[in-house]
């Protein structure tokens, strides 16, 4: 069969690149192995933001005494909330595969792989397009160390989200944002959670001024940390680390591996056809072009930004490369959030880069114990940190506290557009909101800023 398009795999950069070229009148057919909506939405972003929101109330309510009294949905029990989870994903997945069936896209069942640099064989049959993109997303990473393999103590982040009920005891190698919103969700669930980590602060895409605070936050609700701590095997009910030159061990029920994800290749026949690729993913170019031309990959198994919006605007560039159309997608300006209690979120350099890069520029700081919004909500612990060069234009701003990710977004907006901290300390901003403290931020840099840390 002929056709325009061929893309493979059915995730947030697979579907929208779907839809998008076929309201440009492409023909488009879209494979798909497992469930439409990829990682992201069955076992990735959504569910562990559904589980995030049900773990927020839960400290709310315990912080206030009134935990048991609670909202209706929103529950300390387990299995209730993974119920939720499960009708939230449904409802979802129920409107990616109404997307799909649109005109123009053809949903196809079943495992792809390459016959040609032309020709996919998708259950049986073979598909031929002057362009395929890949988007087969990524899978969870495992350490080589003893006892990883004993799938019983040892879980993943699938795994995980896949229970139905909690150990008492769990044990996350691993302080990047798998770990850490695991760390709280799990822990305002009621269990113990301990997390080992081998670098010395946890989101190490974060400020670590911010990271650091952060960790101290989620410390403050239960969770112990073990920082700059080397794995070294899963014996006997422990997880056996070496922290500052000595052996220790932690007791746990379970092991959630959180190390992050590799892209997920095996099966497509990408040596058939010439596909250079490596552990760290499939190369592309700027336009997410492989080194065949008329072969694209986007998202995770590129490797480039492992984001769910990440691999949306890379299948926007891809299409519009194969229409020919220029775009002002800014692939280097790109969000990222974390979900932990309280959430966390950044966009472009932290101070550590812009010294490693020997770059000069300015930093401001504004804290949420000082914003009337945020008095208002109950929510004071938090911090908005903003970064700007010498020409003025900001370059970095990294926040936790309360719907930090909705800061951080007007900020990252701002920077697409080249915005210098006097122009958007002259924007009127609401007052009392939570976004009062980017225009504070902005206002003292525009006046010099504060010390570096």
């Amino acid at each position: 069969m002929n056709t325009d398009l061929i893309i493979i795999g059915s995730g947030p950069g697979g579907y929208r690149a779907a839809d998008y070229a076929a309201r440009n009148g492409l023909q488009v057919v879209i494979a798909e192995q497992a469930e439409v909506g990829g990682t992201c939405l069955n076992r990735g972003c959504i569910p562990t933001k559904t589980y995030a929101r049900n773990a927020e109330l839960i400290d709310i309510l315990r912080d206030s005494g009134e935990l048991g009294v609670g909202l209706e949905g929103f529950t300390a029990d387990f299995a209730r909330a993974a119920g939720r989870k499960e009708r939230v994903v449904s409802q979802l997945r129920s409107g990616v595969e109404t997307l799909l069936a649109a005109p123009g896209i053809t949903l196809v069942r079943g495992r792809a792989k390459f016959k040609d640099a032309r020709t996919v064989a998708i259950g049986g049959t073979d598909y031929t397009a002057k362009n395929i993109i890949i988007a087969t997303g990524s899978v969870p990473k495992m350490l080589p160390i003893e006892g990883a393999g004993d799938t019983d103590m040892v879980w993943t982040s699938d795994r995980m989200l896949s229970a139905t009920s909690l150990p008492r005891r769990v044990c996350i190698v691993g302080a990047g944002v798998i770990g850490m919103e695991f760390a709280c969700i799990l822990s305002s669930f009621g269990c113990e959670v301990t997390v080992v980590e081998f670098l010395k602060e946890c989101l190490p895409m974060l400020d670590s001024d911010v990271a650091k605070r952060l960790r101290k936050t989620v410390e403050r609700r239960g969770v112990k940390f073990f920082m700059q701590s080397a794995v070294q095997a899963v014996r006997g009910g422990s997880v056996v680390f070496s922290r500052k030159g000595r052996q220790e061990a932690v007791e746990t029920d379970r092991v959630l591996m959180a190390v992050g994800r590799v892209p997920s290749v095996g099966g497509l026949n990408l040596e058939t056809v010439g596909v250079e690729c490596s552990p760290k993913g499939i190369a592309v170019d700027d336009n997410m072009q492989t080194g065949v031309t008329g072969i694209y990959a986007i998202g995770d198994v590129n490797g480039r930004q492992m984001l769910a919006h990440a691999a949306t605007m890379q299948g926007l560039r891809a299409v519009n490369h194969i229409l020919g159309r220029a775009d002002s997608i800014r692939l280097d300006v790109m969000p990222s959030a974390i979900f932990t209690h309280p959430e966390a979120a950044c966009v472009g350099l932290a101070e550590d880069g812009c010294r490693e890069r020997g770059l000069k520029y300015s930093v401001a700081r504004a804290n949420y114990r000082a914003n009337g919004k945020a008095l208002a909500m109950g929510e004071a612990e938090g911090m908005v940190k903003m970064l700007a060069g010498d020409d003025g234009r900001i370059i970095g701003c990294h926040a936790y506290g309360a719907h930090a990710a909705d800061i951080v977004q007007e900020v990252s907006s701002l920077m697409c557009l080249g915005t210098t901290t006097a122009q958007l300390a002259d924007m009127t901003h609401i007052h009392p909101t939570l976004g009062e403290m980017v225009q504070e931020c902005a206002a003292s840099l525009a006046h010099g800023g504060q010390p570096a840390s």
